[in-house]
């Protein structure tokens, strides 16, 4: 691989990975090779993050617990004495080799705030400039529903946006995604390229182990997650880790030669891959097919920086649900003004993170008036004019009767930091910004959200650009 360019590698390992499921006993032959592969990685120049679970598998090893206990306090504790031996395990295996690591403990508390998530940044940019390959876990000792990333596949994609890695490998029991489960469909086809998760037609039906908590569809989520970070992502089978230092060979010189797989099909069909065989037989080197895997294409226009920590750094705490002038002001960089908003949910304080969600206002309600007007904020105008907006608002009703007939299915669009507590948005919601003051008796700001504070999502995979 040397000649390429030096990548950033997040590889992340599941508990059935590392724990043998019955006898709890630690599975030494792949955890070898995991190193060894990691390693290789590093001569090569290459900057690699572990994300290992385990903790509680081998806590139960330890105290010679047979079933994972279903309370969140015997859980912690297995967590608390499993975690010592996981990262001595780790360290032990690498240090036969003279690679130093660094062990890394995450909850969500950790980076819900900037500056927390910046020096989170910053550290994994000091151990990776020192070649030293940290081993990342969520904090199950302290987690609780409400700070867990739920699984360490969405921890390794929120890991692999914060450090813009180039590459997130999920390691599996099962060679990546296929049409129907393998083990019960012997006709299962791979699937070995998507270019868009969201028409992606597979069996997903694997939960993972009993000691995990994961499965294909948390993979699903982490990759959708991470591609959307400029992460290209990949499922391959965890008990050939070595796969890792191929795939990776073979995505990056394919990318030398522009030989990356045609976007035009989730499930490549025959002639697709004798195309694709083809052409790499005119690559200089000649390009050998790669170990059986599924890998997920980045997006083009990638999610980074105070948009990803926006979206996916912080847990949400309530639901703000807004009209679709007000979502045509925020795809148009304005800020959300109490007018544009129609309803609220939850129970949030200023300064926390709520959900943004499109509804259709009521006919007839008493903001009618205002989003027919041709008024503008902050130099956008509302529905009306659709020259005003992205081409990719285009689907979205011209005018307030449009979108009230249409009746369209409420969807999240973003995630935004507001400048008013829940009980505060109720009382001002659909009035004018010149009426907050004499609603709550004072104003801190004419808007519930800052722009800087917004981050939506793309509204389909087919934009031709991301509208942060």
């Amino acid at each position: 691989m040397k000649g390429l360019k030096h990548l950033t590698i997040v590889i992340k390992l599941g508990t059935s990975s590392i724990v043998d499921e019955h006898s709890h006993e630690p599975i030494i032959s792949i955890l070898s090779l995991i190193v060894e592969t990691a390693v290789k990685l590093r001569k090569d120049g290459h900057r690699v993050i572990l994300v290992s679970s385990g903790a509680v598998g081998l806590g139960m090893r330890r105290m010679d617990v047979e079933k994972r206990p279903k309370d969140l306090p015997s859980i912690q504790a297995l967590a608390a004495v499993g975690q010592c031996k996981l990262i001595n395990l780790w360290d032990t295996l690498f240090s036969q080799l003279r690679q130093p690591i660094a062990q890394i403990l995450l909850t969500r508390n950790d980076i819900a705030d900037r500056t927390q998530y910046r020096n989170a940044q910053n550290t994994f940019s000091a151990l990776l400039n020192r070649g030293i390959i940290p081993i990342v876990n969520e904090n199950d000792t302290i987690a609780v529903a409400e700070i867990k990333f739920g699984d360490n596949d969405t921890l390794s994609a929120i890991t692999a946006g914060m450090v813009q890695a180039d590459y997130l490998f999920l390691m599996t029991d099962v060679d990546g995604l296929f049409t129907a489960n393998p083990r019960t469909h012997p006709n299962a086809v791979p699937i070995e390229v998507v270019t868009d998760i969201s028409s992606i037609v597979a069996d997903v039906s694997s939960s993972g182990s009993s000691l995990g908590t994961g499965g294909m569809s948390t993979k699903l989520v982490a990759a959708r997650l991470a591609t959307s970070a400029g992460v290209t992502t990949v499922i391959t089978r965890s008990s050939k880790p070595e796969n890792v230092f191929d795939i990776v060979n073979f995505v990056q010189t394919r990318k030398a030669n522009i030989l990356e797989p045609s976007p035009r099909s989730v499930t490549p069909t025959s002639d697709e891959m004798q195309n694709s065989l083809s052409m790499s037989s005119l690559s200089i080197g000649m390009v050998s097919k790669p170990p059986l895997h599924t890998r997920f294409l980045p997006d083009p226009h990638p999610i980074r920086d105070r948009r990803f920590w926006l979206l996916y750094g912080l847990a949400p705490h309530g639901t703000i649900y807004i009209d679709e002038g007000a979502y045509c002001a925020l795809v148009g960089k304005a800020g959300l003004l109490p007018v544009g908003v129609v309803d609220v949910e939850g129970h949030f304080a200023q300064q926390e993170a709520v959900r943004l969600v499109v509804v259709k206002r009521t006919c007839g309600s008493a903001n009618d008036a205002s989003i027919n007007s041709s008024q503008t904020l902050n130099g956008v105008r509302k529905p009306g004019n659709a020259s005003d907006f992205e081409e990719g608002m285009e689907s979205i009703g011209k005018t307030h009767n449009n979108y009230e007939t249409r009746n369209p299915t409420p969807h999240e669009v973003g995630r935004a930091l507001v400048n008013y507590s829940a009980s505060e948005i109720k009382r001002i919601k659909g009035l004018r910004s010149a009426e907050i003051h004499s609603v709550l008796g004072y104003a801190d700001s004419e808007y519930v959200a800052l722009r800087e504070n917004v981050s939506l999502v793309k509204k389909g995979s087919n934009e031709d650009e991301s509208w942060g």
